[in-house]
């Protein structure tokens, strides 16, 4: 199958009522609606695919762009492929879960997060902590960066992380975390939630960032609740499924 044909796949099997509530979340025309479980039937039968998937992203139709991420070789994806993708995201479920998930899988997931929260800029004075319709590209840019961080840790053996690096971001958060933007706030309290969750070493640090940071505040659309990291932590070490990898960050 190609683009085109994909596409016009998923223009059939848009959903009006989800499509509502996906915009009520942020989603831009152009966007058909399309249900994610219908999007992993395409994705089962497309397999990985590097071209297709920069085929699709390029339509910036919002369903063709997060399958493009379902369906991508994360490890044919270039430091160019990447940056485009997030400059091409026009919201959230683009910026924050696509991208993050297939920088996260690619050989330039932890250079590209470092170098995205370093865009991070404070909020603005008399905005306050911010709202949802105020986001700007390089907020955008430092929330998929910590989100990266985020499925980085989820998804690599510890080995395979610098966890000298990771007690500092740790600390980072602690130091930036109330006076950064309101999405990046969302993504930090997640790393910490992650860090505590599935790296053992730093589980005791990331639950002393989460007393030391207390009550964060992000503005959500609708019934959306900020979890609480302590109390995420240690529902997990209650599950016995500390340490826990997983084998993709994609869902």
């Amino acid at each position: 199958m190609n683009a085109k044909e994909i596409v016009a796949e998923l223009q059939k099997l848009g959903n009006d009522g989800y499509k509502k509530t996906m915009f009520n979340h942020g989603a831009k025309e152009p966007f058909f609606g399309v249900k994610i479980e219908e999007m992993k039937k395409i994705q089962k039968r497309v397999g990985k695919n590097y071209q297709l998937a920069l085929d699709l992203y390029d339509t910036g139709i919002g369903d063709a762009q997060y399958l493009a991420g379902l369906i991508a070789d994360d490890m044919k994806m270039t430091k160019k492929d990447l940056e485009r993708w997030l400059d091409k995201a026009n919201w959230s479920m683009l910026s924050e879960y696509t991208v993050p998930w297939v920088a996260s899988g690619s050989p330039h997931g932890r250079e590209l997060a470092l170098k995205w929260i370093d865009r991070c800029p404070l909020a603005p004075k008399g905005r306050g902590v911010g709202g949802e319709g105020n986001n700007s590209k390089d907020e955008d840019s430092a929330a998929a960066g910590w989100a990266t961080l985020s499925s980085l840790v989820a998804t690599k053996e510890d080995a395979d992380l610098n966890i000298a690096e990771l007690k500092k971001l740790l600390e980072r958060v602690r130091k930036t975390i109330h006076d950064a933007p309101n999405r990046v706030r969302y993504l930090m309290n997640s790393f910490v939630i992650a860090v505590g969750s599935h790296v053992k070493a730093l589980t005791d640090a990331a639950l002393n960032i989460a007393d030391k940071i207390g009550a964060v505040h992000v503005e959500l659309v609708g019934d959306c609740k900020l979890p609480n990291a302590r109390q995420y932590i240690e529902k997990v070490i209650e599950r016995g499924t500390l340490g826990k990898k997983r084998k993709s960050a994609k869902c």
